[in-house]
């Protein structure tokens, strides 16, 4: 993989900085996509070396998917991997059927749907050019089983992973299409809101509820990602890959709390 170029979008943080993390270590040349987290984007960059570069888009417009492509092709001369982590949600009990509206799956389909297709549309030539090319989608378990943190979410990851599958038909043999489908990720979000004692303890507790006793962090949803775009697996697409802790084989999944993408 050394020399490879990546994109990773929403690579500033979270998954996504741990994603970088371990694709500079293999000797790829990040591109850090950020929408507005410039200072933690630029200080990742500083700290992985290996040519890194942080680029500002907001890929929910096409037009800068196309402008990332071209700052990557600009930077590195190619394509070869993209990693589609960007995202967001809005949080609602899915039982009260009130607490969406039309614009909430709008803006959450946006990003966490749309924006991932329009970043493969913009790659794909680059991506065939170079001969390994390869996307991972950072899906969640909340679009296999329909649940997550509200309903709008869990319909936008669930189209996330529908379309894996049928990128993965249409762009292969050229250029690889997988997902993950992470369940609950211990990142720097939980603990800024909860505090280090309450991120403890939530840990804890999602620890005690999976079968693996693990609440799994960013470096355990990155090591998949790494392995998926690695030349290694190329017999591997159109695959969406449970990153739980064996959550999923809970059959009161869907009643416990705290098991949320």
């Amino acid at each position: 993989m050394r020399d490879a170029v990546a994109i990773v979008t929403g690579g500033g943080t979270g998954i996504g900085a741990a994603v970088v993390r371990r694709l500079a270590a293999r000797g790829v040349r990040c591109v850090v996509n950020y929408a507005s987290s410039r200072d933690a984007a630029e200080a990742l960059v500083a700290e992985v070396g290996e040519g890194a570069v942080a680029v500002q888009a907001d890929i929910v417009e096409d037009a800068q998917c196309h402008a990332l492509v071209e700052a990557a092709q600009a930077a590195f001369g190619r394509v070869d991997f993209l990693v589609n982590n960007a995202g967001r949600t809005k949080f609602a009990a899915h039982e009260d059927l009130d607490a969406l509206e039309a614009e909430d799956f709008v803006d959450i389909y946006r990003l966490n749907t749309i924006a991932p297709f329009q970043m493969i549309r913009a790659a794909a030539p680059a991506m065939r050019a170079g001969g390994i090319g390869a996307v991972v989608n950072v899906a969640s378990v909340a679009g296999v089983f329909g649940i997550g943190s509200s309903v709008a979410y869990a319909a936008s990851k669930g189209a996330l992973v529908t379309m894996t599958k049928s990128l993965a038909r249409v762009l292969a043999p050229a250029i690889r299409v997988n997902a993950v489908a992470p369940g609950y990720v211990g990142t720097g979000w939980f603990e800024n809101r909860l505090g280090e004692e309450g991120f403890a303890k939530l840990n804890a507790r999602i620890a005690a509820a999976t079968p693996m006793a693990l609440a799994a962090g960013p470096d355990d949803v990155a090591a998949p990602v790494e392995m998926l775009l690695d030349p290694a697996t190329r017999a591997i697409t159109g695959e969406v890959m449970l990153v739980d802790a064996g959550a999923h084989l809970d059959v009161g999944l869907s009643r416990r709390p705290g098991r949320e993408g």
